[in-house]
């Protein structure tokens, strides 16, 4: 494959045109395409080049008509001289990078990691650095292969800004075997929570489907009679109280199904949107607001949406036990819970 565009992030990357790899392509047009657009023509005769790297060659000068820079939208004509400098293939190996690894547990077969705050799980393309799969690359001597060689060893994922525990294939039978249990949705996963308001229940059941949001990209929503949702798929997620304060709860949150940002759609449809989550209605809780005193500084308490993935249980790939592994709490996450029940207790 020469290229395959990967996410939004690399859309307006340059592509190499220098190289071994570079090879140039002259096509003649040998009668008039009416309504063919040249991206879409190009796209078809070169199946293996997505129609976005064709129309970002395009831009760059790299693909010309009779010898002239053209658009993507053009038509052909007949006799029109297609030339394109096509490059080589992106390479597929992630770049190993020493980082903290927050290491739960470890065999040869599988790891388990305490994924922190701010890191993204898995690059999209081949020279990115400074995600988790980057410093696995580094830390552990193999890794599972999967179907996409930029998350070597990844199984599931955790949103950027949220922390707790994940799960690590160190070979291929260990992926499929873990990736089928999930699959099968016979892993087990708890979350803690804090949540603006008071929640009434003690605990209850949220089965609303989501879906991407009409018009905001990444954004996902339960979908209603004012807002469709794009491609909605069932969405059940288990919730018990644990703590309640003045004008907010601490919950324990077990999903049955894995979808993208499920727990922070379903805990803001129920009028109780995770502190440090303004994506989902959530607010930036400063100390000063949840203290009540004007003198305590007007610092940010959390950066971030106050979610951690907790607990997993589930059954080892090879050996077949059932496993229960957790990861601590973060420092942000239980400093917020001390204040609450210093200034917030009921």
């Amino acid at each position: 494959m020469l290229v395959t565009d990967r996410s939004e992030d690399i859309a307006d990357r340059p592509v190499p045109l220098k190289g071994e790899d570079v090879r140039s392509v002259d096509l003649r047009i040998r009668r008039r395409l009416p309504g063919r657009r040249i991206d879409k023509f190009l796209h078809d005769r070169f199946p293996r080049m997505s129609r976005t790297l064709i129309q970002r060659l395009i831009k760059q000068g790299a693909i010309t008509v009779n010898g002239k820079p053209t658009k993507a939208s053009y038509e052909l004509n007949a006799d029109d001289d297609v030339h394109m400098v096509i490059p080589g293939p992106e390479p597929t190996d992630i770049i190993p990078e020493p980082m903290p690894i927050d290491v739960i547990y470890e065999d040869r077969e599988m790891m388990a990691v305490n994924k922190p705050s701010g890191i993204i799980c898995h690059p999209a393309r081949a020279t990115q650095t400074g995600t988790l799969a980057n410093g696995l690359a580094h830390y552990a001597e193999s890794l599972s292969h999967g179907d996409d060689p930029f998350r070597a060893g990844i199984i599931h994922r955790l949103d950027k800004r949220t922390t707790g525990i994940m799960l690590v294939a160190k070979t291929d039978e260990a992926h499929w075997r873990i990736a089928l249990q999930f699959e099968r949705r016979t892993i087990k996963k708890e979350y803690m929570a804090i949540v603006e308001g008071e929640i009434q229940l003690d605990g209850d059941v949220i089965d609303a489907p989501t879906g991407g949001h009409p018009r905001i990209k990444d954004k996902y929503v339960v979908p209603g009679p004012r807002l469709q949702a794009r491609n909605p798929k069932e969405a059940v997620t288990r919730y018990e109280v644990l703590d309640r304060f003045v004008g907010f709860t601490w919950v324990r949150l077990m999903p049955k199904t894995g979808r993208t940002h499920q727990l922070r759609v379903h805990m803001s449809h129920i009028g109780h949107p995770m502190i440090g989550d303004p994506m989902y209605g959530g607010h930036l809780i400063t100390l000063a607001e949840l203290t009540g005193r004007r003198d305590d500084p007007d610092e940010v308490v959390i950066d971030r949406q106050a979610l951690h993935a907790h607990q997993i249980a589930f059954r080892h790939p090879i050996r077949e036990q059932e496993m229960t592994l957790r990861a601590p709490l973060p420092e942000d996450f239980q400093h917020v819970l001390a204040l609450l029940g210093k200034h917030r207790q009921i």
